[in-house]
C-alpha cells in the first residue's frame, strides 16, 4: 500500500463530490474512484437525492474491469436503505479486491457498520484518507444527521467602520458587484435563507438565487417575524418559483393575514403560546423539514440574536474599503454584546480573501 497514491486517488474522488455542491441535500456530497494497475477504471459522484450514490456510478462505468479493482471513496458505503438500495451489498458482489475510505458515515444508520461488513466479507479496507477533507466538505450534513438541525451560517455585509447602513438607512450597495455575486453563490450552497421580517419590510427582496451557475435553484425562503408585519405586497410572495416560502410567528399574528398567506401557498408556521417562535425550534422546524442549512442575511437584530443564543456555525462577513460614520448608524451586530474584551466571541479557523477591493472573512464560532 502506498499512502502518497491513495492520497493521490483520494484527492481525485473529492474533486468529483465537489461537483455537486449544493445539491445533494439532504443527503451528503461523495466521490468515489475506481483504479485498476495504476489505471482509473471507473469514476462517479452523487448527483442529488435520489440518484444513484458514488460507488454504483463508479461501478458502473469501470464495469468488467472491477475485479481485483480498488475503491475510493469519500464516505462509508451505506447499509441502510433510503430513497436508493444499500451500496453495501453491490460492493459486496462486485469482486473489488480493496476500499479505501476516506471517513467514516456519522448517520446512525451507519456509522462504522459498512465498514465492518466489508472487513467481514474478507476485503482489505483502509480509512482515515484525507479524512479532513470530508468534515468540510460536508459539515452542513453532519450536523444535520447527528442534530436533526441545519448547519447555520451567519452572511454580511459592513463598512470597515462596522456600520450595515447610513444614518438614513441606505445600505445600496455597501459591497462590490463581485461580492455581491459571490453572496448569490453561497445561497445556491444552502437549502434555505432567512431573513427578519424588517428586512422585508424595508428592501422587499425576493430571496432568490442569481448566480450564473445556477440561476434557477430554488431555496426555502424563510422569514422570522413575530407580528406578522411583512406586507401582502411583498415581492417574494411573487415568486413562487424561487422556492417555497415559510414564515414564523408568534401567537398574535392577525388571523386574517395567516388566512391570505395561506391562500398564496405561503406556509404560516404559528406558535400558539408565545409572542414570539424561539430560533432553536424554528431550527427544529426546518430540520424536521430536512433542511440542512441555513444562510441568515439578517439584518442586525436576527444575527445578533444568533450569536447571543449560540445557535450559529459559521460567519461569512464582507468588509466593504470604505467609511460611513455617524452615530445612529446601524452597526454590524448588536444584541446583549460582551462585558469584557476577551469575552467576545472569536471565528476559529479564519480564512480571507479579496473581491474587488473586498475583504472576505470566513470562520467558525
Amino acid at each position: 500500500m502506498n499512502r502518497q497514491k491513495d492520497e493521490a486517488y483520494m484527492s481525485m474522488a473529492f474533486a468529483l463530490a465537489e461537483k455537486a455542491r449544493g445539491r445533494t441535500s439532504p443527503n451528503p456530497m461523495v466521490g468515489a474512484v475506481i483504479v485498476k494497475n495504476d489505471r482509473i477504471v471507473g469514476w462517479g459522484y452523487h448527483e442529488q437525492a435520489g440518484k444513484p450514490h458514488a460507488e454504483i456510478i463508479a461501478l458502473k462505468h469501470a464495469a468488467d474491469k472491477v475485479r481485483g479493482a480498488t475503491l475510493y471513496v469519500t464516505l462509508e458505503p451505506c447499509v441502510h436503505y433510503g430513497r436508493t438500495p444499500p451500496c453495501i451489498d453491490r460492493l459486496l458482489q462486485s469482486g473489488l479486491s480493496r476500499i479505501v475510505i476516506a471517513s467514516r458515515d456519522p448517520n446512525p444508520l451507519v456509522d462504522g457498520q459498512g465498514i465492518k461488513r466489508l472487513r467481514q466479507a474478507g476485503l482489505s479496507v483502509t480509512t482515515g484518507i484525507l479524512e479532513h477533507l470530508n468534515q468540510k466538505l460536508n459539515e452542513a450534513h453532519i450536523k444535520y444527521i447527528t442534530k436533526k438541525m441545519p448547519f447555520v451560517t451567519l452572511k454580511a455585509a459592513a463598512s470597515l467602520d462596522g456600520k450595515i447602513a447610513s444614518a438614513t438607512g441606505d445600505s445600496r450597495w455597501i459591497s462590490s458587484p463581485a461580492s455581491r455575486e459571490y453572496a448569490h453563490f453561497l445561497r445556491e450552497e444552502n437549502d434555505a435563507v432567512m431573513v427578519g421580517s424588517g428586512t422585508v419590510i424595508k428592501d422587499d427582496p425576493l430571496l432568490t438565487v442569481r448566480h450564473g451557475r445556477r440561476p434557477g435553484k430554488k431555496i426555502a425562503r424563510v422569514i422570522i417575524d413575530s407580528r406578522l408585519r411583512i406586507p401582502l405586497s411583498a415581492r417574494l410572495l411573487r415568486a413562487p418559483l424561487g422556492g417555497p416560502v415559510i414564515i414564523f410567528t408568534g401567537a398574535n399574528a392577525p388571523e386574517f393575514k395567516v388566512r391570505a398567506l395561506a391562500r398564496d401557498a405561503v406556509e404560516v408556521v404559528t406558535d400558539g403560546r408565545n409572542e414570539r417562535f424561539g430560533l432553536e425550534r424554528v431550527l427544529r422546524e426546518l430540520g424536521r423539514r430536512e433542511i440542512s442549512s441555513v444562510l441568515v442575511e439578517g439584518g442586525s437584530a436576527l444575527l445578533s440574536s444568533f450569536l447571543d443564543q449560540k445557535l450559529a456555525d459559521k460567519a461569512v462577513i464582507f468588509l466593504a474599503p470604505r467609511l460611513i460614520g455617524g452615530r445612529s448608524s446601524p452597526g454590524l451586530f448588536g444584541g446583549r454584546g460582551a462585558d469584557k474584551i476577551a469575552d467576545g466571541l472569536q471565528l476559529k479557523k479564519p480564512a480571507y480573501f479579496n473581491l474587488e477591493g473586498d475583504i472576505i472573512i470566513e470562520g467558525y464560532f
